[in-house]
């Protein structure tokens, strides 16, 4: 009776239904992987605390270390870009950031450009006689360049005549989002040929319900006064305090501040909050050469002494192109002639497109982003503002 009753217990694993075995496996198998999820995910948050951890300690030691240059690249460089501007404040005295960002130089002999230091030759510039344009006919020429930190590209445009502030919408409303430059490009037809960002403008996120809707700052586009926005939560500070844009005689006028009444003396037809100046009359803006701008990805305009309009986009925040400083861009200024010339909004603004018509960069009559964004962004920033260039054919 004991033997029997022994071989059924020991049987028992025999005489499960199938049923029951496949579950049975199922639940030592659901449990397998919820072990291996749970320990993939302890890996991984280990991996991010160390990480950070490291980051941390890399940015105390900069912050804090012997080198005041890394210092002030590395707080520039965080305090340029809305999202992480607060970082700096973890590791330095309010003082130390004060000292940081407005850094002792000399000042700039003049304000505001001298009119009469640009000679526009128009019958030269309607001609296209130079040697400079004669792969051209569009009238506009692109250049790239590296530098140590940045890739940068420089586009010459022939005739100033042809360089407008273009707008996203008619009347400028917080209810009314900014456009992206390429769908600027897509809307416009064929005689619009060139585009890049312009001044600064009032942003409250991707998600907010003003996304670039409205310049921060006087605007004027085509001889039409259509903007004196409050800068809301854009200080001067932040824009450099500058203005930049075009006359009735297209020359370009840039000065470290203009009212309303000032750009209307002036015959201002288009142009824009935003700075610092670069470049006056030919002389270099120390106050910004000088000043620790950060690594970040940077937009400028200038002009040189014939009046052919230079605009500069450097790269940035990429692991071959980390950005420039207004050193840099300055230098690229004074490289390609520009006797006057600004810094423009920059970051993840900083775009520059190029309608092809010619299969220059590709297919002919394709539109062309010619820098690179990024590795965060993927598409470009809504803006109430923009420059455009007509062609010259």
């Amino acid at each position: 009776m004991s033997r029997k009753m022994h071989n059924q217990e020991f049987s028992y694993d025999d005489e499960m239904t199938p049923v029951t075995k496949k579950a049975r496996k199922k639940k030592k198998g659901s449990g397998i992987v919820g072990r291996i999820i749970r320990r993939f995910f302890l890996v991984l948050i280990t991996i991010v605390l160390l990480v950070l951890i490291a980051l941390i300690l890399a940015a105390n030691v900069i912050f804090k270390g012997p080198s005041p240059a890394m210092r002030s690249i590395l707080t520039m460089s965080l305090l340029e870009p809305s999202a992480t501007k607060w970082i700096p404040g973890l590791f330095l005295e309010e003082d130390v950031l004060n000292e940081i960002r407005n850094p002792k130089s000399d000042a700039m002999a003049e304000s505001t450009t001298n009119t009469e230091l640009i000679t526009i030759n128009k019958d030269s510039i309607l001609s296209g006689a130079s040697d400079e344009w004669a792969n051209y006919p569009d009238g506009v020429r692109i250049e790239r360049l590296s530098g140590a930190t940045y890739n940068a590209h420089v586009m010459v445009v022939r005739d100033p005549s042809k360089v407008f502030m273009g707008r996203s919408t008619e009347t400028y409303s917080t209810s009314i989002p900014g456009k992206r430059l390429n769908e600027v490009m897509a809307e416009a037809d064929d005689s619009i040929i060139a585009a890049i960002n312009a001044g600064a403008f009032n942003d409250d996120g991707p998600a907010g319900s003003h996304v670039g809707s409205v310049p921060a700052g006087i605007v004027f586009s085509e001889g039409e006064f259509i903007c004196n926005a409050n800068r809301g939560n854009i200080p001067i500070a932040e824009t450099g305090g500058g203005f930049v844009g075009f006359n009735d005689d297209d020359v370009l006028v840039v000065a470290k501040s203009m009212t309303e009444a000032e750009a209307e003396s002036l015959n201002i037809r288009d142009g824009c909050e935003f700075g610092p100046p670069l470049i006056i009359n030919g002389e270099v803006n120390q106050e910004a050469y000088n000043k620790a701008s950060g690594l970040n990805p940077r937009t400028a305009i200038g002009q040189r002494a014939d009046g052919a309009v230079i605009f500069v986009c450097i790269d940035g925040r990429q692991a071959g192109s980390p950005g420039g400083t207004y050193r840099d861009v300055t230098d690229i200024m004074i490289e390609f002639g520009a006797v006057n010339a600004c810094n423009l909004d920059g970051g993840s603004s900083s775009i520059m497109m190029y309608r092809d018509m010619h299969g220059l960069f590709g297919e002919a009559g394709q539109v062309q982003t010619i820098n690179s964004y990024s590795v965060l962004q993927t598409n470009p920033r809504r803006m109430p503002n923009y420059w455009l260039v007509r062609t010259a054919e």
